[in-house]
């Protein structure tokens, strides 16, 4: 039950983009088009995922133990590159078409600062201890991600109608209301936060 409640809270509650406002420029730039926003959603979410496991192992195994827990940042930045080059070369390779149709926001995940805050907040300790163990660790991650996925896809839906509506006033177009847009998405989300 602990584990359910965690996912829900990552995805509904405490997501990272409506609580923390992080990845704001790739939801802006991917979201005109559903493909798009559904391609981005799962690289962020292999890319998220796979980092935060690699990350938190790195440092409770290795970092930590030696004594060089201040690399962790450096470490962490690599691993995600990393994972990106990855994601990058396969998208390029298998999916060409999704490829193009991300362009510049493919390689911008590296600095996406979501999967860096994920990998940071894995590793953190409370009181001494890891606030994480590995398991929890999993959880947190994936669900986070699939809570950053979840929105950017409600966002491309809003953008894809806004965009193609042809009554719609010139003022809701682009990225004012995309920016009121994201504001209302934190308002309709903030009724969740009595739930857990």
């Amino acid at each position: 039950m602990t584990f359910i409640l965690l996912g829900l809270s990552a995805i509904l509650i405490n997501n990272i983009i409506l609580t923390r406002f992080l990845g704001i420029c790739p939801l802006l730039g991917v979201s005109k088009k559903n493909s798009s926003a559904i391609g981005m959603g799962l690289a962020v979410i292999f890319v998220v995922t796979m980092s935060a496991i690699l990350s938190y192992s790195l440092f409770m195994y290795v970092l930590e133990p030696l004594g060089i827990g201040y690399l962790k940042l450096v470490s962490f930045i690599l691993i995600i590159a990393s994972f990106v080059q990855f994601v990058e070369m396969f998208l390029k390779r298998f999916v060409p078409s999704l490829y193009q149709s991300l362009g510049i926001y493919l390689p911008l995940i590296t600095t996406n600062c979501v999967v860096l805050a994920v990998s940071l907040d894995v590793v953190a300790y409370t009181g001494g201890v890891p606030t994480y163990d590995f398991l929890t660790m999993l959880i947190y991650s994936f669900f986070t991600a699939v809570g950053y996925a979840f929105i950017l896809i409600i966002f491309s839906y809003i953008q894809e109608r806004l965009i193609n509506d042809k009554n719609a006033p010139r003022s809701f177009k682009g990225s004012a209301v995309a920016l009121i847009t994201i504001g209302l998405l934190v308002m309709a989300f903030m009724g969740f936060r009595g739930m857990i």
